[in-house]
């Protein structure tokens, strides 16, 4: 027969000396009093766990914070779960785990970790339009709900609700709350993508794939030209315009165009891969040749801010905004699509691009070199693979020089 063990008594419990090691006082049915040299008194319970048929041992607290009676019942407690075939510390981990997912998994939470990880991965301002899209319409929603607890038709709600307002951002939401979703179930905050749940088709409306306006007819390109060199706002606008005019990189890469990136002396442009709208690491940096005319336009602009980081400088001292040459085009009356007189920063890239083509016999260099100026990528994946290499700059250079030729050609007699 098993020992019978008398209970312990708070007055035993309270003259309990310590002695040099430590000793144990047992009241019975696994729960046992641990009492350590430096005077501490700690519960503790033991039992045979039935999970793993092997002895698990577990602290209760410290004495007198924990009583004998509360000791008790706790053992109690965990005996009930014995006999019931689960093991107390498995559960009680179980449980801890499920809180912290219960913390980690609150919608607010998520889209945190999420946004952390999306910065980076993007480029400063596209992160920043990201954000504030989800910050303005589903994270005042669903704030303090947990991810297992919003339901997909709550999420259509929304969309439709901004693809009423705006169809192109309502795609932008869809396409930004299925990846925050696939992001979520990879981590475990959640089980179950609920986008997926969504008909993409009938939820979000019809866009009509419309190309960017773009200055293409020459006597309404002459005027663009006359209207940018002749342009009296701020000089780091004008400049901008002038540099874009002969050098058509994406709006992105303009405003935040860097000192760095410049090389008078060799006349080249150098924007380092991870800054481009392609940032494969097997390509090389971007790298464009410069014109006599763009050289101009750098020394003129360098006069202002040589000592900023960036090229094109506002007054606040950070770089110009993506809008603030827009708003310039508008004010020169370059924003009537119906008559052809539309333009904004990325239309310069379509318009460089046709009036080569136009005229390919004045220059006659290579589709290859068309596109890389304009860094898209040539050909297939498989084509890229053996091509992405290739040197065109020579090509370019030639291209480059004739399109700054070309435009101060077609500058008004009095405005050369």
């Amino acid at each position: 027969m098993p020992r019978t063990v008398a209970p312990l008594t708070d007055k035993q419990i309270n003259n309990a000396k310590p002695s040099e090691k430590f000793y144990t006082l047992a009241d019975g049915r696994g729960l046992q009093l641990l009492v350590s040299p430096d005077g501490r008194k700690s519960w503790e319970i033991v039992y045979l766990s039935p999970v793993t048929n092997k002895r698990r041992k577990s602290s209760f607290g410290i004495f007198p914070t924990v009583s004998l009676k509360e000791a008790r019942t706790r053992r109690d407690e965990w005996q009930g779960l014995v006999r019931q075939g689960i093991d107390p510390i498995d559960q009680k981990k179980e449980i801890k785990k499920e809180e912290k997912l219960h913390v980690e998994s609150n919608f607010k939470n998520v889209v945190t970790y999420w946004l952390k990880d999306q910065e980076t991965r993007l480029q400063p301002n596209t992160f920043k339009r990201k954000k504030s899209l989800i910050e303005h319409t589903v994270l005042k929603a669903f704030s303090d709900r947990l991810m297992e607890d919003i339901d997909h038709t709550e999420i259509i709600k929304i969309i439709e609700v901004k693809a009423i307002q705006t169809p192109e951002t309502s795609r932008r939401l869809f396409t930004y709350l299925n990846d925050l979703w696939q992001f979520a179930c990879s981590r475990k905050l959640c089980k179950h993508n609920i986008i997926a749940n969504i008909h993409k088709k009938s939820t979000l409306p019809k866009v009509e794939k419309v190309h960017y306006a773009k200055v293409t007819d020459m006597a309404i390109f002459k005027e663009l030209i006359d209207a940018i060199y002749c342009y009296h706002g701020h000089y780091s606008t004008k400049n901008a315009l002038k540099f874009v005019l002969h050098l058509p990189l994406r709006a992105q890469n303009l405003v935040n165009l860097k000192w760095s990136c410049i090389d008078m002396d060799k006349k080249t442009l150098t924007i380092p891969r991870a800054e481009m709208k392609i940032k494969d690491k097997n390509y090389d940096d971007f790298t464009l040749p410069l014109s006599n005319e763009v050289i101009a336009i750098l020394q003129e602009q360098y006069l202002f801010t040589s000592n900023n980081t960036f090229v094109f400088v506002a007054d606040s001292g950070n770089h110009i905004n993506e809008e603030t040459p827009n708003r310039a085009l508008e004010r020169m009356g370059f924003s009537d699509k119906k008559r052809g007189r539309h333009q904004r920063l990325h239309s310069f890239r379509g318009t460089f691009r046709s009036i080569a083509d136009t005229y390919q016999m004045d220059h006659k260099c290579s589709f290859e070199a068309k596109e890389k100026a304009l860094d898209h990528a040539v050909g297939n994946s498989t084509e890229r693979a053996y091509t992405h290499k290739a040197d065109h700059l020579k090509e370019m250079r030639i291209l480059l020089d004739w399109w700054s030729e070309f435009i101060v050609k077609n500058l008004s007699d009095k405005r050369k």
